[in-house]
């Protein structure tokens, strides 16, 4: 094992305690670039979950009495042990999940900076006085940890998306029930790792390994949850919203996408083409704000197809751990299958291969980054989160018709323009039915901004100071007898 063998840990934390399964059962975490076992992690499920609530539930009310400052130090200290970690942290990361290691780098350091932001942001939890109607009354609100949250994260993102749950939860005062991906188990433990040794009393963070179904289905009959946060699919968003209706949780969901990018005849083609690169093949296009559909407008279309395909085409595939990989494998063999049944309905359907294609010389679960030009609406790829490196170009004629191809789809989660028309920058933004918008930019997401979809895209937002509101309550009182 490489250098981050001193952050493993192969062990579940409930209550301050690293503890196998009760069962005893563990789970292999591979390598998707090797095939290799890297480790095992504890195949948990509902009891274990249950004590889990349970120790969330018993440290609330201390971690949530502590003071203001007592809870940004802790904070301040987990920042700093991320940053101290980097590295390590990172090297994980693209040992379980595949990405790059520029692009696990990233990650890690984004990681942090969420971390700091909310341990900053606490500080602004202002409730507020106000201005009674009748003599003698006081009123007032006041902000309050809203209790045991539980977290579930997914496997693409398995360290920023977690730092966008727990730093919020542990900065509100909140504790946490935090499920990571079975796919990327140690980037989720690790900060169970480092939040004990920066001093978080027991039971404020706990980690579980092992079977969604029965660690969610505890997560969401457990009255002592008073809040789930989810970023996955929108099936299994929809199927946790109705489980937790019995027990009326706080939700927040971050869900699928369907990503269109739209260039217009005024862009700067070079910015465009970087744009598309970074917008569609990061991490081999599995990202939930990933481009899915490239709409093209007709006077620039051709132009715009030979130069994006000659940079995709060079674009090197290889482990991300590999000096200057900028494409590594897919999650696994039901993702790289999924997007050899895309490519073929595309082809099937009138599209033209570009470049790629096919799997990678490389073999395993590597897979060539793909253009497929003249796509369709008829195409697979037109509804379906493609999730892999298939980029499609539609061609259009009018700013109309590429509003109204882009805005359907059930999804609103991000979607990206290149333009020098400043007036239809400001037509797009007013039209595009999308919570994030880009206008000649790709990289667009920060600790300071509201991350979260429109329509089946999500409910909420994680980041800025709208992402520690989820995390409190709000109360109201009113004194009289003035």
């Amino acid at each position: 094992m490489t250098s981050f063998a001193s952050l493993v840990r192969e062990a579940n934390l409930i209550n301050g305690q690293w503890v196998a399964a009760d069962s005893g059962e563990t789970i292999d975490v591979t390598d998707p670039a090797s095939g290799t076992t890297i480790a095992t992690v504890p195949n948990a499920g509902q009891a274990e979950t249950k004590r889990a609530i349970e120790a969330a539930h018993e440290a609330f009310p201390a971690y949530a009495g502590l003071t203001l400052s007592e809870r940004v130090a802790l904070m301040r200290k987990l920042h700093d042990a991320i940053q101290d970690n980097l590295e390590p942290m990172a090297q994980m990361l693209t040992a379980e999940q595949g990405k790059p290691l520029a692009e696990a780098r990233a990650e890690v350091g984004s990681s942090a900076a969420y971390v700091l932001w909310f341990a900053e942001e606490a500080r602004r939890t202002n409730g507020a006085t106000i201005p009674s109607p009748i003599a003698g009354r006081k009123l007032m609100t006041t902000r309050h940890p809203v209790g045991v949250v539980a977290a579930i994260t997914p496997w693409n993102f398995p360290s920023s998306m977690l730092a966008r749950k727990l730093g919020p939860a542990l900065a509100a005062g909140c504790t946490a029930v935090v499920k990571p991906a079975t796919a990327t188990p140690l980037s989720g433990l690790v900060w169970g790792h480092l939040a004990e040794e920066c001093g978080f009393p027991s039971g404020v963070v706990n980690v579980l390994t092992g079977s969604a179904r029965a660690i969610g289905g505890e997560i969401t009959s457990n009255p002592k949850v008073r809040k789930i946060t989810f970023t996955g699919s929108t099936e299994i968003g929809k199927q946790l919203l109705a489980e937790a209706a019995g027990t009326v949780k706080r939700m927040s969901m971050e869900l699928g996408g369907n990503a269109p990018f739209i260039v217009f005849d005024d862009a700067d083609l070079d910015k465009a083409v970087d744009g598309a690169i970074i917008a569609k093949f990061r991490n081999a296009g599995q990202t939930c704000i990933c481009t899915n559909r490239l709409f093209v407008q007709a006077g620039i279309y051709d132009r715009f197809v030979a130069a994006f395909a000659d940079r995709v085409a060079s674009l090197k595939v290889a482990p991300g751990a590999e000096e200057g990989s900028e494409q590594g494998p897919l999650v696994d063999d039901a993702a790289l299958s999924k997007i050899e049944e895309l490519v073929a309905d595309a082809l099937a359907k009138g599209g033209d291969l570009v470049t790629g294609g096919s799997r990678h010389d490389r073999g395993g679960l590597f897979y060539q980054p793909t253009v497929i030009g003249n796509a369709t609406v008829s195409m697979r790829v037109t509804d379906e989160e493609i999730f892999g490196p298939i980029a499609p170009v539609y061609r259009f004629d009018s700013e109309d018709e590429a509003i109204q191809a882009a805005n359907d789809t059930n999804y609103g989660l991000a979607s990206y323009a290149f333009t020098t028309d400043l007036g239809r920058a400001f037509r797009l933004q007013d039209r595009l039915e999308y919570g994030l918008i880009g206008i000649n930019e790709v990289l667009i997401v920060a600790p300071e901004i509201p991350f979260g979809g429109l329509k089946e895209s999500g409910l909420g937002k994680e980041g800025s100071w709208q992402g520690i509101d989820d995390y409190l309550e709000t109360k109201y009182t009113c004194i009289g007898g003035l």
